[in-house]
């Protein structure tokens, strides 16, 4: 009887044995950072400072999947593949590194931090995706609603939309994701010349 128990118990090991190395595993994610263009530094520092907040987004791209529109309206994701971090925040950190880089305001924040600056950058982040349009012609789109508001009172000073779009010669995930870089770099470099124009003009 004793022998009999231990045959079951074995046979049951065994089973959950089998059963564990046929379960399917789980697809390797790439991690891609968001690529870092290299800025010149302008001297003259200005004598304010500047908080940079996180764009609003909707839950599609609030996250940290790289999107993309294959047809239509359609909304989807390439497998396989995410940002390091949730878009806003990649957002953030580009602007954020602009303004370091390109030097005119010295006295940055991050709304993390909640520190108070003379004048806070946010907005709403209305595309961050590439698109396939006709005839095969697939682009980088990036659709940014910049809002500059003054840190003391929050009343919103000036506000503009600001969209970049970048051709892609090819589709795989890793040039689309340089188009992505190319493009960023190009909205920060026109939210900073914009913001600080702004600023002077209060």
């Amino acid at each position: 009887m004793i022998a009999s128990l231990r045959l079951l118990a074995l046979g049951a090991s065994l089973s959950l044995l089998t059963a564990c190395s046929i379960l399917p595993q789980s697809a390797p994610v790439d991690i891609y950072r968001l690529p870092v263009g290299q800025g010149s530094a302008s001297p003259a520092a200005l004598g304010w400072s500047l908080r940079v907040n996180k764009p609003l987004a909707s839950e599609t791209l609030s996250g940290p999947r790289i999107a993309v529109i294959p047809q239509g309206d359609v909304l989807s994701s390439y497998k396989g593949a995410r940002w390091s971090d949730p878009v806003p925040l990649l957002v953030r950190n580009r602007l954020l590194d602009g303004f370091q880089r390109d030097g005119r305001v010295q006295r940055l924040s991050a709304d993390d931090s909640n520190l108070q600056a003379d004048y806070e950058l946010g907005g709403e982040l209305q595309a961050f995706q590439s698109e396939y349009r006709y005839r095969g012609v697939v682009e980088v789109v990036i659709r940014y609603d910049a809002r500059l508001i003054d840190g003391r009172t929050q009343r919103i000073l000036a506000s503009k939309r600001f969209e970049v779009r970048e051709h892609l010669d090819h589709t795989d995930v890793p040039r689309v994701v340089r188009g992505f870089g190319t493009a960023s770099d190009q909205l920060t470099r026109q939210v900073i010349d914009w913001t600080v124009a702004q600023a002077k003009n209060q």
